[in-house]
C-alpha cells in the first residue's frame, strides 16, 4: 500500500522557520495540502473546521503545546483518530512516555530530513 500523499496535513509549530522546513520536506514526498497553525490554540480551531488526515506538531509552544494539543484532540470524540505525530528537539524519555501516554501515533526528534519524516509517516499509517 502507498503512502496517501493527496490527505491534508496540518504542521503546527511557532517558529515560522520549522513549518517552511515541514512544509518543503512534506512537498518532497509529494504532500500538496499542508496548513498550519501558530500554536495549539489555532490548531484547535482549524481541526475543528476541517478534518486533516494527519496533524505534525512542535512540542513547545505558548500559549497551548503539542502535548495539551493531542490530549484535547484524543479528548474530542470528533478529533480522537486523527493520525499524531510529535516533534521535538527534546529526546527525553520521559517526553516519549508521556506523548505515547497521551496517544501519539508517532515521534520526530529535530533535526530530522525527508527519509526520516516519511519513515514515521509510513509507520503512522502501516505502509
Amino acid at each position: 500500500m502507498a503512502l496517501d500523499t493527496s490527505m491534508s496535513v496540518l504542521v503546527v509549530d511557532d517558529y515560522k522557520t520549522m513549518i517552511r522546513i515541514i512544509r518543503n520536506l512534506l512537498k518532497q514526498l509529494g504532500f500538496e495540502d499542508v496548513d498550519e497553525a501558530a500554536d495549539g490554540t489555532e490548531a484547535l480551531g482549524k481541526m475543528k473546521e476541517r478534518k486533516y488526515g494527519l496533524v505534525i506538531s512542535d512540542w513547545n509552544m505558548e500559549p497551548m503545546t503539542g502535548y495539551e494539543l493531542l490530549k484535547q484532540v484524543r479528548a474530542d470524540a470528533g478529533l480522537a483518530k486523527t493520525p499524531f505525530i510529535m516533534v521535538t528537539a527534546e529526546s527525553k524519555t520521559e517526553n516519549v512516555i508521556a506523548a505515547k501516554k497521551a496517544g501519539v501515533n508517532n515521534y520526530i526528534v529535530k533535526p530530522f530530513n525527508a527519509q526520516t519524516l516519511k519513515g514515521k509517516i509510513e509507520a503512522v499509517f502501516g505502509v
